[in-house]
């Protein structure tokens, strides 16, 4: 009888809970910009009169759920745009569709929104999570003239760059083949220019860039340490336009507009084009001789780069974009090496909303390669190429206060290795293989508490192993003022870096996969998985103070329980070629905003300690930094705010490095008893390194740059940009890294003064 009771009960439950679902409605919509049809992103969707309310996201959707029955006002509002009032529809039978656009106030009103940021702050975990925006990048110092989402990622809590040359990032204790970079969805795997001031993508292009510097959730893997994701925009929806700019650096040029203009009953096609070309290594003989290798080199960076994108929006909202890309770089000096490096690909994506489901599907189809090769006087020519095909669907169902997000992802890989050690002893690899991954994760916000568990399974088909890796975040609003936040996962990773991690610099970054075949670890014990794995755990308090102020605080352990390297110490083609070490990074971020009027201040502080243990010793990786410290300002004046000052200092103190004990002359004994060393007449000089694995400092770094804009307009739709900036502004000599054969100190970039116009029409 009783088990008769509880079925009755919840069979009553059920019907209950349909027949409430009966008594509301949902819709969806679009927030776009009046002038340009670009989304606009966070903006605040509020159901006017009542409790209902949410946020634009990063395509500029809205989704309400769960709302009586009825005919409303919607409210839309965003700093810089006058607010809007529509008339809305919920009903029971169908998910009714609004297109919102909404008109810029004509002010600048300056850099960053905090009011938006700190309401989706309540709702959203986001922990060890920066959502950076174009007009953010651009409050930067424009180095070299050219705002560069590379020159704002450097300023990010927890993230190490190598300085002015190589471009590098190691984010919160992990090297840059365990940080995942994604344009529009698709793999770049060196995106960095050689010139440590510029990335591949271009700045206007960018809608929105997610920083995940550790404990990510569920929808990404395939990495043990950080994501970085770049999404672009389309094209004007409303009218033909673009930008001719030109610095010392590099000339570029941007042509965007409407094939079918967006009207608010129909949908729109549009197209971009953009397109830059370094001339810095011509520049430079005349503007920075002083700084140039000779006078008949120059500075021997150069780089070129294209991306194009066709968009397509139904009248309904759903979105289908075609994209393709090609990046070229080169470092080209007689006197050390040559290497070269290409990203290519392209692809489709796309988001579908059915008109009578609260469910939206987002799709994936694509193409990425990264090719690279090194030229070496002394030194045998190495070359890397890695292809990627991808096939990803996600799904994210909306219900009342909650959100649900599953997808599937299936890549197909191919890489090829070329490396020859000082021994002599080569390694090739050509090897194809496949990853399969699926997630899900489910969020759901009550009056203080945001949780969001996932999970996430990763196979690895040329190993045969899964990964299962759950995830967890959490976020708790203690006041209005004050959350609580934690995040901690599992992680795994099959891509291995072909990069010498002795030296702090190394321009030659090539990737191969995980071994297929059994090799032993550290121990000389056969290891029992070869995939390289970690765990992450975060937690951390923001603090609003006032209504100018923002404190965040977040303290991160990431344990690498196996990191799988080359073994470059192979002597013999009988020696494993792979070899496993452990690790660990902990530390703590701190960041300290100030917004106020025209003034935006934003200090950073970073402490954390990285270390390996290769099992003989640990000790600390190339990238170990113990303090790091980023302090920024800018502040904008005149009519319409049309002058923007900024300033950004950097100090950090210096890198670790292996001492040289001594020199010999490097014989090969390949032949191994047979070798007649008497005979043999090497040309190569081989480094005998200290027994104490990165026992030396450098010396600190630290670098002023500053950056003058004026705006001038012109027409409603044309004006200029005139930018004089500094990098380096007092021109500190800041090593870049020790010749040791030539006994040579080599420093990073003296001050480099630039002037640079665009023109937008």
């Amino acid at each position: 009888m009783k088990y008769r009771n509880t079925i009755l009960v919840f069979f009553a439950a059920f019907l209950f809970s349909t027949f409430s679902m009966a008594q509301t409605g949902n819709i969806r919509g679009h927030v776009y910009d009046d002038a340009t049809g670009e989304p606009v992103i966070f903006a605040n969707v509020v159901v006017d009169g009542t409790t209902f309310g949410t946020n634009t996201n990063e395509s500029g959707l809205f989704t309400l759920t769960a709302v009586p029955l009825g005919n409303y006002k919607l409210k839309v509002s965003y700093i810089g745009y006058e607010d809007i009032l529509i008339d809305v529809e919920f009903k029971a039978t169908s998910i009714n569709y609004y297109k919102v656009n909404i008109t810029a106030s004509g002010v600048n009103l300056g850099v960053v929104d905090i009011s938006a940021q700190r309401q989706v702050a309540r709702t959203e975990v986001r922990i060890s999570e920066i959502q950076v925006s174009k007009k953010e990048i651009k409050a930067l110092p424009s180095t070299g003239g050219d705002a560069d989402i590379l020159q704002y990622l450097q300023v990010l809590p927890g993230v190490i760059s190598t300085g002015d040359q190589g471009g590098q990032l190691y984010i919160r204790g992990g090297s840059p083949v365990q940080n995942k970079i994604l344009l529009d969805g698709l793999t770049i795997y060196n995106p960095f220019h050689s010139i440590g001031f510029y990335s591949s993508f271009e700045t206007e292009l960018i809608r929105n860039v997610d920083v995940l510097t550790g404990a990510f959730n569920a929808e990404h893997g395939g990495r043990i340490s950080a994501v970085i994701d770049i999404s672009t925009r389309e094209g004007n929806k409303k009218r033909f336009g673009g930008q001719v700019s030109a610095s010392p650096f590099m000339v570029k040029g941007l042509f965007e507009g409407p094939l079918a203009k967006l009207k608010d009953d129909q949908g729109s096609l549009s197209l971009v084009l953009t397109t830059k070309r370094s001339i810095i290594e011509s520049t430079s003989k005349d503007l920075y001789n002083y700084a140039a290798v000779n006078d008949s080199i120059g500075l021997p960076f150069s780089f070129n780069d294209t991306y194009g994108k066709l968009s397509f929006v139904t009248a309904n909202g759903s979105s289908f974009n075609f994209f393709g890309f090609n990046f070229d770089d080169s470092y080209n000096n007689p006197l050390v090496a040559r290497i070269d490096w290409t990203n290519s690909g392209g692809g489709l994506n796309f988001s579908l909303l059915p008109a009578t489901s609260n469910l939206n599907l987002n799709g994936l189809v694509g193409f990425s390669q990264y090719e690279t090769s090194i030229i070496e006087a002394d030194e045998d020519p190495r070359e890397s190429v890695i292809r990627e095909y991808v096939l990803g669907l996600d799904f994210n169902y909306f219900f009342n206060n909650a959100q649900l997000d599953y997808g599937i992802e299936v890549k197909s890989i191919r890489t090829e290795f070329e490396f020859t050690n000082p021994f002599g002893v080569s390694l090739n690899q050509f090897q194809n293989t496949t990853e399969v991954s699926g997630f899900l994760k489910f969020r759901q916000s009550w009056d203080k508490l945001v949780i969001e568990p996932g999970f996430r399974m990763q196979y690895y088909a040329s190993l045969g192993e899964f990964s299962p890796e759950p995830r967890l975040g959490l976020k708790y609003n203690i006041t209005d003022a004050t959350r609580f936040k934690l995040a901690a996962g599992l992680y795994s990773q099959n891509l291995i870096a072909a990069s010498n991690e002795r030296d702090v610099v190394n321009l030659f970054n090539g990737f191969l996969s995980g071994p297929d075949n059994q090799f032993d670890g550290y121990d000389g014990e056969p290891v029992d998985s070869k995939l390289q794995k970690a765990a992450h755990v975060v937690v951390g308090v923001e603090q609003d103070m006032g209504d100018h102020f923002e404190l965040n605080v977040e303290a991160y352990v990431k344990d690498f329980s196996q990191l799988v390297v080359i073994n470059r110490n192979k002597t013999n083609r009988g020696q494993s070629d792979y070899s496993t070490e452990e690790g660990e990074a902990y530390g703590i971020d701190f960041t300290l905003k100030y917004k106020k009027k025209n003034l935006y201040v934003w200090g950073t502080y970073s402490l954390g300690k990285v270390t390996r243990f290769d099992g003989e010793q640990e000790y600390p990786t190339i990238f170990d930094r113990r303090h790091n410290v980023n302090l920024l300002a800018t502040y904008t004046f005149g009519h319409n705010n049309d002058w923007m000052v900024s300033a950004r200092w950097n100090f950090g103190t210096g890198f670790p490095f292996t001492k040289t004990q001594g020199f010999y002359t490097d014989i090969s004994f390949l032949d191994g008893v047979n070798t007649d060393y008497l005979t043999q007449n090497p040309e190569n000089v081989g480094i005998i390194y200290s027994d104490e694995r990165n026992g030396g400092r450098l010396p600190s770094y630290h670098r002023l740059d500053i950056s003058v804009q004026k705006n001038i307009e012109f027409s409603k739709y044309m004006n200029a940009e005139i930018v004089l900036s500094a990098s380096n502004t007092y021109n500190r000599d800041n090593i870049f890294y020790f010749d040791r054969l030539r006994f040579e100190r080599v420093d990073q970039l003296p001050i480099i003064p630039a002037l640079a116009v665009r023109f937008n029409f």
